[in-house]
């Protein structure tokens, strides 16, 4: 148990560059909190608990503002950097070295029973305001960018943007995904899709004029 709180404050020295000391890890990081709420009420829930599992994740969520269902499924090293208005679901399943920013829902989307929420691989990046909604699995080593509606499954090695979102680079970085190892935050570095998109056009439009331009030499000739 200690050793894995030790690591749960590693991760945050390792991913947040404004943590300063040990001390104000332990009392001002409402992510590290709700991880460890968490892990309290998991075992309790898979026992078939569920009064006290749910009593304990809603008062994790009235002192950090992050919602996780106890019945949620957290590997190791996970990080929620702030954290404000995060919420898990039950049924959501997340590996190991993921890094959450506030603001983003791992979702259903019904009232479907079973399997209703996401599962996400090793080293997944999860930007501000995104929603990953169903159950599907994001692939290891991803990003989802921020504010991006997520409604189906990600391949491994890539980047989503948008509402919906869409795939956007796949396979374009290398990420080691070795426990511990360093992990992309760079979730603002994403490509633009409606900028490539005009980009696109410009270069068909021009190919067009200059076509046009051939066939006029050749009628006048």
């Amino acid at each position: 148990m200690f050793g894995r709180m030790k690591r749960d404050v590693q991760v945050v020295f390792e991913r947040d560059p404004a943590a300063r000391s040990v001390a104000e890890v332990l009392f001002c990081y409402p992510g590290l909190h709700a991880i460890w709420f968490h892990r309290l009420s998991h075992p309790l829930y898979l026992r078939g608990w569920i009064l006290l599992p749910r009593l304990i994740s809603n008062f994790a969520r009235f002192l950090t503002g992050i919602e996780i269902h106890p019945g949620a499924t957290i590997g190791e090293g996970l990080f929620i950097d702030h954290g404000s208005g995060v919420v898990i679901g039950e049924t959501a399943e997340i590996g190991d070295n993921v890094t959450l920013y506030q603001g983003i829902t791992l979702g259903g989307t019904g009232k479907e029973k079973g399997k209703r929420h996401p599962t996400l691989g090793d080293n997944v990046v999860v930007a501000s305001g995104a929603k990953v909604l169903g159950s599907f699995t994001v692939g290891a080593n991803s990003k989802i960018g921020a504010g991006s509606v997520v409604l189906k499954e990600v391949p491994i090695n890539s980047t989503v943007v948008g509402i919906p979102g869409k795939v956007v680079w796949h396979e374009g970085r290398r990420v080691t995904g070795q426990p511990g190892s360093m992990v992309d935050l760079e979730h603002n570095d994403l490509p633009d899709p409606v900028a490539e998109m005009m980009l696109c056009m410009q270069r068909n439009i021009r190919r067009l004029e200059e076509r046009v331009e051939q066939l006029e030499g050749e009628l006048k000739k």
